[in-house]
């Protein structure tokens, strides 16, 4: 055998060969552990009771693994569901004794037609996934490639315009100044007398303008310089823009599971009041909420609208009033009108104090609230008597050297994940910046689930019965629309014997707005 044969180490020799003649291998015997030549593989073939007991595969390098770990017994059958070769008493005594169990050249050749198929499917993936490659690639870049090119023309034009006009005024102002410089050195030059005083005049005139001149850089006060300074607000305001969806392509190309939901909010969504107190009204585009103080409290439940069919994901943005408390995410469809009749997720601010609220019936899964933010405090209540779960959470985070609230938001983005079932929110602090408050993470149930916002505090009492003090110590009652001191009704626009108006000066105020 030459040298060479016997270094290749993709070549098995037979192990019971001499060192300096070993022959290369043509089965190996998994009981005995050893490979063997055509000549020293004969006493397998030909001894009964050798070729029923002693199992023959190709050549293979054994190194010890032919023996079971657990029970010492030779390995004789795959395991086709745990991927391993296994002994005849795991595949009937022990955890294996109900999988699918296979002799190893029956599993072999059932995993090598699993692999060609794969291979084959692989194949055909590869070549559509490089024709659909091809044309992403080219429609993205030549998406970014108009965003690019229409925010540099943008910032070019912009540039040479606002240069080119503090050019041309910067110059004439320079003319004034070589103007002086020219009739000073003339002035100078005159050795007449009655000459230079004749021409001095002149001469003071251009000094004294040149003197004037002011030689910061920029545009002389003007109709010229208003106009220019107008164009460039408005050219600056959609370089804005542009840098803006430029900013979140590359964002969302970048990394799409985290910032697909970054582009900008379309305008197909809306409010749909469900309770509306006396104070509060909608715009006309039903995308603002007003309120009223001297109408009675802030209290509203508002569903959130779509005209658009959703797929994988829902997603929007309400700015909230810094002075009202409000609850925002998912609720029951049927009972919108009473929250605590319905399962409900959501994230709760009552003052400062931020809070998730989960709310689900006895018989669905478990919801588990899942928080970036770290000291998170969770307690459960079950009510019996209605079969239901109430889960509260406060929403805190660590600090250096203790835990401190999260600032409430005045700008919240809701993120619901209908393939993961999660239900994220984030506090919203600039364009495409985003700080996560929480994840709550809720149960399958396929529950008729929609989005709202609900303001100001639930109660039970009746909201129109209120109180409003005078600065003089006079207590008004207030019903429905109207004040009373015990003798007289009033409206919202009578004043008090002090002469103090009765509810106080009526501020109408946008507390909730769809962005």
């Amino acid at each position: 055998m030459s040298d060479n044969l016997q270094k290749d180490p993709q070549v098995i020799l037979c192990d019971m060969c001499t060192e300096e003649d070993r022959k290369p291998a043509r089965k190996t015997c998994m009981k005995c552990e050893i490979s063997m030549c055509v000549q020293h593989l004969q006493a397998h073939l030909t001894t009964p009771v050798l070729l029923q007991t002693h199992p023959l595969t190709e050549p293979m390098s054994l190194c010890g693994t032919t023996k079971c770990p657990q029970h010492g017994k030779l390995v004789e059958y795959y395991c086709l569901d745990d991927l391993t070769c296994v002994c005849v008493s795991c595949a009937i005594e022990d955890q294996h004794r109900l999988h699918n169990m296979k002799t190893f050249s029956t599993a072999h050749k059932e995993l090598m037609e699993k692999l060609s198929a794969e291979q084959q499917a692989l194949l055909v993936k590869t070549e559509d996934e490089n024709v659909s490659l091809e044309k992403w690639e080219k429609s993205e870049r030549e998406k970014l490639g108009r965003s690019s090119v229409r925010l540099i023309e943008a910032v070019t034009n912009l540039r040479d315009v606002a240069l080119a006009s503090v050019q041309s005024s910067v110059s004439a102002r320079m003319v004034s100044i070589k103007t002086s410089k020219t009739s000073i050195q003339a002035a100078q030059n005159e050795k007449d007398t009655f000459r230079f005083l004749q021409m001095y005049s002149q001469v003071h005139q251009d000094v004294e303008k040149a003197k004037a001149v002011d030689l910061r850089k920029g545009l002389e006060p003007g109709s010229d310089r208003d106009r220019l300074v107008q164009e460039i607000r408005q050219n600056g305001e959609k370089m804005v823009k542009q840098a803006g969806h430029l900013w979140g392509s590359l964002l969302t190309l970048v990394d799409p599971e985290n910032h697909q939901d970054l582009i900008a909010t379309s305008s197909d969504l809306i409010f749909d009041p469900q309770t509306f107190g006396p104070s509060m009204s909608l715009s006309e585009d039903n995308r603002m909420v007003f309120y009223s103080s001297w109408l009675g409290q802030c209290s509203a439940t508002l569903l959130i609208r779509s005209t658009q069919s959703v797929t994988n994901f829902q997603r929007w943005v309400v700015s909230l009033s810094p002075d009202s408390d409000w609850t925002i995410g998912l609720c029951d469809q049927q009972s919108a009108k009473n929250l605590k009749d319905g399962p409900v997720y959501g994230l709760c601010c009552e003052g400062q104090q931020l809070s998730s609220l989960t709310t689900e019936c006895d018989d669905c899964c478990d919801a588990s609230v899942n928080s970036q933010s770290s000291g998170l405090f969770q307690s459960d209540m079950c009510k019996k008597e209605k079969q239901r779960r109430v889960s509260s959470a406060l929403i805190t985070h660590q600090a250096e050297n203790a835990e401190e609230a999260v600032p409430r938001p005045e700008k919240v983005e809701v993120f619901w994940n209908f393939v993961a079932s999660s239900l994220s929110f984030f506090s919203r602090t600039g364009q495409h910046q985003r700080n996560e408050i929480i994840t709550i993470k809720m149960s399958l149930n396929n529950w008729d689930l929609v989005p709202f916002v609900q303001l100001g505090k639930e109660s039970s009492e009746n909201m129109s019965q209120q109180q409003w003090k005078c600065t003089c110590e006079k207590v008004y009652s207030r019903n429905d629309n109207q004040y009373s001191d015990g003798w007289r009704y009033y409206s919202h626009r009578d004043t008090c014997s002090c002469g103090e108006i009765i509810g106080g000066i009526s501020i109408t105020e946008v507390v909730c707005e769809l962005k």
